[in-house]
This record gives structure tokens, C-alpha cells and sequence, in this order.
């Protein structure tokens, strides 16, 4: 079976998203005041020196292949990294790495969904995490199918290869659920005992025919470079 030697996802770095969303939550305002649309959210200042750090970290391993999710402050961070790499290395974007859609709970904090749509919440607790869907949007379960795919075309296509993914929070615990063969349980336990840092790292390598977890969030590379660590929520803060 064709199988990938590596192959690494970095979340993007902090974005003005990000911000407007801890704010909002930490508030306890119900929604998230951000102007742009999801796919449009730009990278901060603190974003910006993340993905150069992660640049930096690039260096000393180029893959063969990057897909970076299309949404802006993704591409904005895979940009400002891969400037720092001395050879030219195919770059696509693929709709398939971008974030989980929220659809009606779209900028919605924790409490602006208890508050604005109580019988969602409720359905959500009912239904759980990995298979809740909001109207309009998209279930983890939904995520990981797309990801399956790609998964699948980019151990067709790049077999032995060490390819390179820009994309978010949500995706990086989807692809260790397929990649690892997590169930719904282990992958639960996982989003919440774990953090996705903002230009985190997490890798895989080839180990007896499979690919084994080498590191999981790993900012190491952001405090070497004097970048600061950030950990906040995505655009559309999710209810926990």
C-alpha cells in the first residue's frame, strides 16, 4: 500500500480572529465581532512572527509537496514560512484543509449559543462532538471524510514522499484519528486534554510500513526563535 516517509501539519499562526474570539469569550458576549468572513480572517502581528519561526524550523527539513488550506490567514502563514526555504517546492491549496463550517452557530460564542439557540445546545450534548451537526454546517465526522480523501490522493499521488500541511485546530485531531486509527472516544479524550498552539507542528514518519506520531503540538520551534506562543480558539468559537 503506497504510504507517504513524512508528513507534518502546522496549525496558522494567531489571527485577528483569534483575538476577537478570546475576547468575546472571556467577555461573555455572545457574539464574536469580526467583519470579515470566516475564509478572510487575517493573521496578527503575533501571527506573522509565529509562521517567520516556523520558517526558520522549515529550513532544516523542505518537503516535497505543501497543501495549505484556502482560508487567508493560512495561506498568509504558509507564505511568510516557506520564504525562508533556498529551493522553489510545489505549493497547492485545497479546500479540503479548511476549517470546520459552524453554519448557524457562525461567530457564536459558548454562552450566545446557550443564550440565542438553547435547543441546539442541548441536541449538540445529546448528539456529542464528533457527530453533531449545526444547520449549515459540518459534523468532525463530516471533516474527517474530506480529510480521508485527501489523506488517500496524497498517498496515491506522493508515495515515499514528505509532504507538508498548512491548515487548523480542528484538522490536526482529525488527521490523528485517521492516520493513528483513533475511535470516537480516544479522539475526544484527545481535543479535550490537548492544545493546538497557533503555529504548533505535529509530524508523522514512516515506521514499519505505517506512519507513527513523532511530535504533537510542538512549539519548541516558536521559543527558539523568540516567537510567543498563542493558544486561542478558532474564528467560530465552538460551544465546549
Amino acid at each position: 500500500m503506497a504510504e507517504l516517509s513524512w508528513l507534518g501539519i502546522v496549525r496558522h499562526g494567531e489571527s485577528t480572529g483569534n483575538l476577537a474570539a478570546a475576547a468575546a469569550e472571556t467577555g461573555r458576549l455572545e457574539e464574536i465581532d469580526i467583519p470579515e468572513r470566516d475564509a478572510d480572517v487575517p493573521l496578527s502581528d503575533t501571527g506573522r512572527e509565529q509562521a517567520a519561526a516556523v520558517g526558520r524550523w522549515l529550513a532544516e527539513r523542505p518537503p516535497d509537496l505543501v497543501v495549505v488550506s484556502p482560508y487567508l490567514r493560512t495561506v498568509q502563514t504558509a507564505e511568510i514560512a516557506l520564504a525562508s526555504l533556498a529551493g522553489d517546492v510545489p505549493v497547492r491549496r485545497d479546500e479540503r484543509l479548511r476549517d470546520r463550517e459552524l453554519g448557524i452557530l457562525d461567530l457564536l460564542t459558548t454562552h450566545g449559543v446557550q443564550t440565542r439557540l438553547p435547543a441546539e445546545a442541548v441536541r449538540r450534548k445529546r448528539l456529542g462532538k464528533f457527530y453533531y451537526r449545526p444547520p449549515g454546517g459540518e459534523s468532525w465526522a463530516d471533516v474527517a471524510l474530506r480529510l480521508r480523501a485527501l489523506l488517500g490522493d496524497l498517498r496515491r499521488d506522493h508515495d515515499g514522499g514528505k509532504v507538508l500541511l498548512f491548515g487548523h485546530e480542528a484538522v490536526v485531531f482529525l488527521l490523528r484519528y485517521l492516520i493513528e486509527g483513533l475511535t470516537e472516544q480516544q479522539l475526544m479524550e484527545l481535543a479535550h486534554d490537548g492544545t493546538i498552539a497557533n503555529c504548533s507542528v505535529t509530524t508523522w514518519s514512516l515506521d514499519d510500513g505505517a506512519l507513527r506520531i513523532v511530535d504533537f503540538a510542538k512549539v519548541h520551534h516558536l521559543r527558539r526563535e523568540g516567537a510567543e506562543p498563542t493558544h486561542e480558539d478558532e474564528v467560530s468559537a465552538e460551544p465546549v
